[in-house]
């Protein structure tokens, strides 16, 4: 499809794309490119100034759009109490290395030579979907360096042979692959039919789709599918390393690509230090979908231990400083 320089200046998606970036901006973060070497190159919203008196957190996206779009309407919550850090994970907005590495290790890795590079000792971190599999192998790794993580629809306890076995709704790896980098207007209203409960897909016109996936789903192509395949390669529970962080789990309970299942796995495999909470009338996308109910249940686990809580003897002023 061939682009004239003025479709960019049409094109909803840019502008939608140009105005996060104005809102990040606004909330005190500056958009910043580090090279750690080797080749790979990291793109990261970190702080304009940094409070050395505040916590550090880190907000971690998945596939699909960027961390602007995952983390948009969410960011201003965090950047009034926290140092708040949002990077492209490698081969997603601008980040990319020459490497061979595919793994989400290797994705934890060079998050954390990331933060390193900005001076950040100690984060919390939350991760959606694939940004979950990255924050758990963080937790695993830099197990001194991590401190709360939300791991949202993030089906980390998957094994390989639940594909075999039929427990997704598609038939197969490729069949999974074309709906989750989708490239035509229907692999992407797939998408949506798969991540929300209520998908408007239906409604959007499929040149509005195309091009979305024109600005958003195009480049890194082939590196998006490994990363994917990666994960899924000989992946057994047993392999899963333990973490002994504080874990909030957060699921859409009619999440079609991850099922409701894996986050039972999840909290299993983490024990007694994880808690789940499941979200109703809510699929894979339940950031966006139900942002109030995700954003309390955020609130509630991050914020309130920061400090501590009055004690209950005052129910007014608990009421008023709650």
């Amino acid at each position: 499809m061939h682009h004239s320089k003025w479709s960019k200046y049409l094109s909803f998606t840019s502008s939608r794309d140009w105005l996060y970036r104005y809102s990040f901006g606004n909330a005190g973060l500056r958009s910043i490119k580090t090279d750690l070497g080797e080749g790979t190159v990291m793109h990261c919203w970190v702080p304009k100034t940094r409070n050395a008196s505040r916590p550090n957190i880190l907000l971690v996206h998945g596939f699909g759009a960027n961390a602007m779009w995952q983390y948009g309407e969410h960011l201003r919550h965090f950047t009034s109490r926290f140092n708040v850090y949002v990077p492209d994970l490698i081969f997603f907005g601008e980040s990319y290395t020459t490497r061979r590495e595919r793994t989400e290790s290797f994705q934890a890795e060079s998050v954390m030579k990331l933060m390193e590079a900005h001076g950040v000792g100690r984060m919390s971190l939350i991760g959606i979907s694939y940004g979950g599999f990255v924050g758990y192998s963080m937790a695993a790794q830099f197990p001194d360096k991590m401190e709360k993580l939300v791991l949202c629809c993030a089906g980390v306890c998957l094994e390989e042979k639940d594909l075999e076995d039929g427990f997704f709704n598609v038939s197969d790896l490729d069949e999974a692959l074309s709906i989750l980098l989708p490239q035509t207007p229907e692999k992407l209203r797939d998408l949506m039919k798969f991540s929300f409960v209520k998908p408007m897909g239906k409604w959007l016109p499929s040149f509005f789709l195309s091009d979305f996936i024109d600005v958003m789903c195009t480049d890194y192509l082939q590196e998006k599918r490994e990363l994917l395949v990666t994960i899924l390669k000989d992946r057994k529970i047993s392999n899963i390393p333990k973490i002994t962080q504080s874990v909030l789990i957060i699921w859409g309970e009619e999440d079609k690509i991850f099922p409701l299942e894996l986050g039972y796995r999840l909290k299993r495999h983490v024990g007694e230090n994880a808690q789940i909470v499941v979200i109703k009338n809510a699929g894979h996308a339940v950031n966006l979908e139900k942002s109030k109910d995700f954003l309390k249940h955020l609130k509630s686990f991050l914020f309130d231990s920061q400090s501590t809580p009055p004690p209950p003897l005052f129910p007014i002023f608990n009421s008023i400083w709650s």
